[in-house]
């Protein structure tokens, strides 16, 4: 595969991946629709998406920022992205291990949902999804070495990280409001009760994938 098409494709990863993770109600669209259905107004539905967004892309930002800055080190940069990907196994194989929601996201209240938002997304791993990805976008060619490349790595990172974020967080919040926008128009809230779906093993399952994925293309120089 060609570098261009290489990189083609991890930017699609990082849509399809904003994608599943709008799809998963754990993420938050629920709560939007709950959130509209007891103001009774359709208005509240896309403000209480706005929020739910707004939480993730700061949980976004919040793990691909430090990966961004210690690829100045490109010494190191396939043993970081190989570390990447083990740390996102490891997240994989506790979520399969551990089924329990955290306790800390029931306690805040339903009105703070960019918090919640924010917590959910750190709790479930959904930015560590995203290292392998960014890594793979962020990855300087085997000649690309030396101060030239550290000058390039650190002006361009850090945008890349924003640009991965925002892409992403975009994506799961088209998906996951036209799911919320169906239920609060047309299938109501009873329809939400009785067809609630759990997709935890999924996610840890993704998770895993996702890091094998990016211990295999660090080590082969993709």
């Amino acid at each position: 595969m060609t570098e261009t098409a290489t990189q083609a494709a991890l930017w699609w990863a990082v849509v399809f991946s904003g994608v599943y993770h709008g799809i998963n109600p754990g993420m938050g669209w629920p709560l939007a629709v709950s959130a509209a259905l007891m103001e009774r107004r359709v208005a509240a539905l896309p403000r209480a998406l706005g929020l739910l967004a707004g939480g993730h892309f700061l949980a976004m930002i919040v793990i691909l920022l430090p990966f961004s800055l210690m690829l100045f080190l490109v010494e190191w940069e396939v043993q970081i992205r190989i570390g990447a990907g083990l740390l996102v196994v490891a997240m994989g194989i506790y979520l399969l291990i551990n089924r329990r929601h955290p306790k800390a996201l029931a306690r805040v209240h339903p009105a703070r949902l960019a918090f919640w938002s924010f917590l959910a997304a750190m709790a479930h791993g959904a930015g560590l999804m995203l290292v392998p990805i960014f890594l793979g976008i962020c990855a300087i060619a085997p000649d690309d070495t030396g101060h030239l490349a550290a000058e390039a790595l650190m002006g361009s990172n850090v945008a890349t990280a924003f640009l991965v974020a925002a892409a992403h967080t975009a994506a799961m919040t088209l998906a996951g409001g036209a799911i919320a926008t169906v239920i609060y128009l047309w299938l109501g809230l009873r329809f939400l009760s009785r067809t609630w779906f759990n997709l935890d093993l999924v996610w840890a399952l993704s998770l895993i994938a996702v890091g094998l994925f990016g211990i295999q293309s660090a080590y082969f120089g993709h």
